[in-house]
């Protein structure tokens, strides 16, 4: 296995502080039909690219029993836009309509295997990865997409179905680890 976690493991736990001041976990999300947990950031602009279709993807499948959380998990000594106190205020700017929560110790990031921000993990009703990898494949153009993985994945879990790409290669900048420099990938 390599460092991201495989398609049809359970989805690791999380208990985060969020912007909103309060801490939200994975239990919290027990009626929900799927959960997207996004690792993305503030400063990446692959990551702010996507920022506006994360937010219409949380309206569009809200009322299917599905939730979008993310995380950010980047070092912020290095990388200050990526501060908690800057989460607050870009959630504030963007409107997020979802969780976005701060990942400090990059415990949960390790333990997805996150590499990229954004980099997606599509949780199914039994909590297991049945997607993981990049929201669609074109970051610049929202126009432009030609397959729209993560919400085809999405339309696939809520009809029953198993995803047919469950994996696509992440786009975006690479997490920023402490202590680590910016090219440094985990080892397998």
């Amino acid at each position: 296995m390599g460092f991201t976690i495989d398609v049809g493991k359970a989805g690791p736990s999380f208990n985060l502080k969020g912007v909103d001041g309060n801490h939200h976990s994975l239990d919290d999300c027990a009626d929900k039909k799927a959960v997207a947990v996004v690792f993305t950031c503030n400063h990446c602009p692959t990551a702010v690219q996507y920022e506006d279709r994360l937010i219409q993807l949380q309206k569009d499948y809200a009322d299917r029993g599905v939730l979008l959380v993310a995380i950010n998990p980047n070092e912020d000594e290095g990388h200050p836009t990526d501060s908690y106190e800057n989460m607050i205020r870009r959630a504030e700017e963007k409107g997020f309509n979802f969780p976005y929560l701060r990942d400090a110790t990059q415990e949960v990031a390790r333990a997805y295997g996150a590499v990229r921000t954004p980099h997606v993990f599509l949780l199914d009703q039994d909590r297991k990865v049945a997607y993981h990898g990049r929201i669609d494949d074109n970051a610049d153009d929202p126009k432009a997409v030609g397959r729209h993985d993560l919400r085809e994945a999405l339309d696939e879990i809520l009809a029953g179905k198993p995803v047919s790409v469950p994996s696509t290669v992440p786009v975006g900048c690479s997490v920023k680890w402490w202590g680590k420099d910016a090219h440094w990938m985990p080892e397998d």
